[in-house]
């Protein structure tokens, strides 16, 4: 039987690292994976160090996580070959797919690297896998405000506000509230059964290639009636007792004075969903893309059109900064935290970066990407070095999105676009 967690082991100033533990300890060793996106791209060149190997000079930006310099792997060079660049690289940092065999906007994304992850690991927690984002929902194809996406390709929405999400992670249902969630989830299934059949009898009458779109909208209908049933029988299993009056719940994502705590607050209840076993996978999508505040309040979107502007630049390696110091931040409360033999940042996959290189002149492509994988030591995961790839010639980003697949221990040969795991990195 689990504590509950106790005010000291919350992630704040208020307690002190070595007071961190796990609520159950019977849970150490279970492989967790959280990808971070941050939109705009960085200054490329404060970010990319200028050698490589396990020697490798930190970056100017880079200084920031040197108290990690042994827990991370800086990756250079990758990038999706599918991708059509611009602001539309949240829509494929996990997925890899292929957005430039459709012309516009409109396009059917595949699955996502989490959501592989979620459903072989998801199956033992309350919840499969969390979405969260600055901006709540799934947005439009081009601009998600998801990373997540199902087997059919469908988008899952995700949750911007950390008072809605400490509510749904850890504040007790009352008996009223079980009862109604158990009838919205037969309304749910029962309106999903009905949807099927009259899919199924149209079915009977279409082409083949109209049967081949109906049995991949059969494969998203049955993965909501697996998601349904799965939460079913979570309703009245209790969950883990957290206090709250340390979290700054009432920050907002759109408020440039909050926007720090709201990160950090955010992390925190990432943190704290590993240590309850709440979840295993998470995405974040700091900020959509298009959008986003530094910590000075600046408007990021617009730096990433800097054109080489000193002052831009300047100003767009300090949003970097900022970004790397809440990773920080994060990493210390996993690294403080004993799991099993090492600590929770040995048992989990931490990805951080961007799916956009804002370049030298404010391009906005899809190659060069600033990417970084930190954690995972335990789970067969090198670091301490800068793995540097030939942007013009370069391994697909999804043979990296395979390797932290595998880790976790998911079977799998392929992701994607992948050709193998990424050589260096295990």
């Amino acid at each position: 039987m689990s504590l509950p967690l106790l005010d000291a082991m919350l992630p704040t100033s208020f307690a002190a690292p070595s007071q961190f533990q796990p609520l159950n300890k019977s849970l150490g060793r279970q492989p967790r994976m959280i990808c971070c996106y941050i939109p705009n791209g960085v200054n490329i060149k404060q970010w990319v160090p200028q050698d490589s190997g396990p020697n490798y000079t930190l970056s100017p930006t880079l200084q920031v996580l040197e108290s990690f310099r042994d827990d991370f792997t800086v990756l250079t060079g990758l990038g999706h070959p599918t991708s059509k660049g611009g602001h539309s690289g949240a829509d494929t940092w996990l997925t890899g797919a292929d957005l430039q065999a459709v012309p516009g906007s409109d396009y059917t994304n595949s699955i996502s690297a989490d959501q592989v992850v979620a459903e072989v690991h998801g199956r033992h927690t309350r919840f499969a896998s969390l979405q969260l984002s600055d901006q709540s929902g799934t947005g439009s194809a081009g601009h998600s405000h998801t990373l997540s996406f199902d087997r059919s390709g469908t988008p899952l929405p995700a949750e911007d506000s950390p008072k809605r999400l400490f509510e749904r992670l850890f504040v007790p249902d009352t008996a009223a509230d079980r009862e109604a969630t158990l009838r919205r989830y037969a309304e749910k299934k029962s309106i999903l059964d009905s949807v099927l059949g009259d899919a199924k009898t149209l079915q009977r009458r279409l082409g083949a290639k109209d049967r081949d779109k109906l049995d991949e909208y059969f494969s998203s209908v049955r993965a909501t009636e697996q998601r349904v049933t799965r939460l079913e029988s979570w309703v009245d299993v209790p969950k883990p007792e957290v206090p709250s009056k340390n979290l700054q719940l009432g920050m907002q994502p759109h408020n440039a004075h909050d926007r720090p705590m709201w990160l950090d607050v955010m992390m925190e209840l990432c943190y704290l969903t590993f240590v309850t076993d709440t979840s295993r996978v998470i995405s974040f999508e700091w900020s959509r893309e298009a959008g986003g505040y530094g910590g000075g309040g600046e408007n990021h979107h617009e730096l990433s059109h800097h054109g080489g502007d000193a002052d831009m630049l300047k100003k767009l390696a300090a949003i970097d900064r900022f970004h790397l110091e809440r990773l920080g931040r994060f990493l210390q409360f996993l690294k403080s935290t004993s799991d099993g033999e090492g600590t929770m940042l040995d048992h989990t996959l931490v990805m951080f970066g961007s799916g956009m290189n804002s370049g030298e002149g404010g391009e906005h492509s899809p190659k060069n990407l600033p990417l970084l994988v930190a954690g995972g030591q335990r789970l067969g995961l090198q670091h301490g070095q800068h793995l540097a790839s030939n942007p013009d010639n370069h391994p697909p980003l999804s043979n990296v999105l395979l390797t932290l697949i595998q880790k976790t221990g998911v079977e799998t040969d392929s992701f994607r676009d992948s050709t193998g795991t990424l050589t260096g990195l295990v």
